[in-house]
């Protein structure tokens, strides 16, 4: 027995000078899309990420502006209601009546309780001075009252109280890009005044009682501004939220702080701040350099009773903070990138690698032939694509013993291949049949169920309509002698009033084409404390407590008793869960959308064993009775065929052994078509 040596694989032959390789031209094809799309989808994500953060942080910075403005004008409206409720009160009244010249401890001890801090009584000649300065007096001097921000010069907080001057003088501080300015000393106040008339008994103007807030170093109300703005926790990354007002560019009452750690009264804003908002009346959403750092900015203008700019209010947080975050992320991103690049880059050299490998031996076997090596073969190579058939038919050509196993082999993976296809295709038929087989069944359960129904519905009508005319005949006969019994004749109308109902809904259900219901207002509170009436043996037999929340009093348009049938049977499917015992909860809320009234929620709970994923998923399908052996399984597929009808829907929340939840969804008005 001879054995013949395996010639060695050939060693590749160098391409000839002056031509590209195929490894150096897959290798480029590979790297070239890695370096020119990653790189563009990377300036893509940077440049669109960059413009959605800063649009995304003005949104936030103009919404923190507006609950900002609301709080401020909430407590001008309060400041307006103390003085017009105070002169209007018959406290005042009797005070003037009975000793006009001495009613300034009333005054002081409204202005203790109001926290406000100036309140003064002008007879109509101090009104009639004042009215020349102050337009709220000549308003209140007309009839009605006013609450306006203005600014008060140093004399007229002097002649008010020389402490509310003295808490107005504020030093301007020097500040970094705000406008040139000489002087020194900040010693206008910003006040938040109101004024209402006072009147006797026969309706007479006898004065005017003015009083208000001088908003300079009030560090409460600013803080109180920022607390309702940015509570704690509210801004991410670290950033922090301030709040000031201004009297015209400087800083009067604020949180923001300086590098020594105290708050920056008397500093003064950007020129660039002061031309948008107090030059031009616009509101500053933008970020802007607030003493010491850059913050996302909102700045809108004060408007006084002249419709002069006299001010602004302020809102921001430090812009800090998210610049990091972007920062970092922009990091991790170009990171990621970087990571993918090397990744692809290191995978499309080793996976080229897989490529040329064989061509190379194939060039390398095609030379070796013409040098007269007949033994030479390419032999087996790892890559099973297109490259690796291509050796395998050029080994073929020069063997032909392994050609023909080569091509045997390969006509038998295609008959498997056909073969699995005609199996999953006849699988495939199997499973449709059984499909529509299942259909089927279901289709004529229904129809019988419905045929035996309707029968059962109008074989129920006959005795009902004698019990009918017989009771009729009964009462006609007896007369006043039927008074005792009166409640007992009512309550047998009343069931065989609900018996005609129950065969009205057999009926509907067995031909609910033919069937339209009576549609009526219903209120939530009835029908629930009627339902429950219903179901009161129920709930006795086991021991069940009841809870309702009847937080709505809206009605719903459709038939009552169908909407009854539905909660009925919501109860009891809850009774049924509790048999040890339980709390059943009813709840009837508004349904609410974009603040606007839809309808109404009806929610039932229990505190049960709650329904399994599974059969949460089988619900409301016909014939499912979740292993109830005296169920029908068409309670839950009826209910929620009639709340369709009326545009509504019902949901569920379960979670085994912690209960179930349905609600029922109503629409005031129900979308039948």
């Amino acid at each position: 027995m001879s054995t013949e040596p395996v010639p060695a694989a050939p060693l590749p032959v160098p391409p000839p000078a002056g031509r590209c390789s195929i490894r150096r031209r897959l290798l480029l094809l590979a790297l070239l899309p890695l370096g020119v799309v990653l790189p563009l989808l990377l300036g893509v994500l940077v440049i669109w990420g960059g413009d959605y953060l800063d649009r995304l942080l003005i949104t936030k910075v103009r919404a923190d502006l507006a609950v900002a403005h609301g709080y401020y004008e909430r407590v001008a409206e309060s400041v307006g209601g103390s003085i017009e409720a105070l002169a209007a009160s018959e406290r005042l009244a009797a005070r003037l009546r009975a000793t006009p010249g001495n009613i300034e401890p009333l005054l002081a001890e409204v202005r203790r309780v109001r926290k406000l801090d100036f309140l003064d009584y002008l007879d109509i000649g101090r009104s009639q001075q004042a009215a020349a300065e102050w337009p709220v007096v000549a308003a209140a001097l007309a009839g009605r009252s006013a609450t306006e921000t203005e600014i008060f010069s140093a004399r007229q907080l002097h002649a008010l109280d020389p402490l509310l001057a003295e808490r107005a003088m504020i030093p301007l501080l020097p500040t970094a890009n705000a406008r040139p300015d000489e002087r020194q000393n900040e010693d206008r106040g910003l006040v938040m005044h109101s004024a209402a008339p006072v009147r006797d008994a026969a309706g007479r103007l006898v004065g005017v009682l003015v009083g208000g807030l001088l908003l300079n170093r009030n560090l409460d109300f600013i803080d109180y501004i920022n607390q309702i703005v940015y509570p704690e926790g509210s801004l991410p990354f670290g950033s922090a939220g301030t709040a000031t007002l201004f009297v015209d560019d400087v800083r009067i009452a604020t949180n923001v702080r300086l590098f020594e750690g105290g708050r920056a009264i008397g500093t003064r804003v950007s020129a660039a701040v002061h031309e948008a908002v107090l030059g031009q009346g616009k509101t500053w959403l933008d970020r802007a350099f607030v003493v010491t750092d850059w913050y996302v900015s909102a700045y809108e203008p004060l408007i006084d009773s002249r419709q002069r700019r006299i001010g602004m209010l302020y809102v921001g947080y430090l812009e800090g903070p998210f610049s990091a975050a972007r920062r970092q992320a922009l990091a991790l991103v170009i990171g990621l990138f970087l990571l993918a690049m090397t990744v692809a880059g290191i995978f499309a050299v080793f996976w080229a690698r897989r490529i040329f490998r064989p061509i190379e031996r194939m060039h390398a076997t095609m030379n070796a032939i013409e040098h007269g090596d007949v033994s030479a073969r390419v032999g087996p190579v790892a890559s099973q694509d297109e490259l690796g058939v291509v050796t395998a038919h050029f080994d073929q050509m020069l063997d032909r013993l392994e050609s023909q196993a080569t091509s045997l082999k390969r006509w038998g993976e295609s008959l498997d291949a056909k073969v699995a296809e005609r199996t999953a295709a006849l699988e495939q038929a199997v499973a449709d049949l059984k499909a529509a087989q299942s259909r089927l069944v279901m289709n004529e359960k229904l129809a019988a169920i419905g045929q035996l129904t309707a029968g059962v519905a109008h074989e129920i009508n006959n005795p009902v309509a004698v019990i009918q005319g017989n009771l009729d005949v009964l009462r006609d006969l007896l007369g006043p002698a039927a008074e005792p019994v009166a409640p007992e004749i009512r309550l047998i109308h009343e069931q065989v009033h609900r018996i005609r109902l129950i065969v009205a809904k057999l009926l509907q259900f067995a031909r609910p084409q033919d069937y339209v219901g009576y549609l009526e207002p219903v209120a939530p509170a009835p029908l629930i404390h009627d339902s429950l009436v219903l179901v009161g043996h129920l709930l006795k037999r086991g021991n069940i407590a009841v809870e309702q929340h009847i937080d709505s009093t809206r009605c719903v348009q459709c038939n009552r008793n169908e909407l009854q049938q539905v909660l009925i049977n919501l109860l009891v499917n809850a009774i049924q869960a509790m048999p040890d015992g339980g709390v059943l909860t009813l709840v009837a809320e508004d349904w609410d959308e974009a603040d606007m009234p839809v309808g109404l929620r009806l929610v039932v709970s229990d505190s049960g064993q709650g329904i399994s994923e599974t059969d949460r998923q089988r619900l409301f399908q016909p014939f499912f009775t979740a292993n109830k052996p005296d169920g029908t399984g068409l309670g839950l597929w009826v209910s929620q065929s009639l709340v369709e009808r009326y545009g509504g829907r019902i949901s569920v929340d379960s979670l085994p052994g912690r209960g179930t939840r349905f609600a029922v969804w109503l629409r005031c008005e129900p979308l039948t078509s």
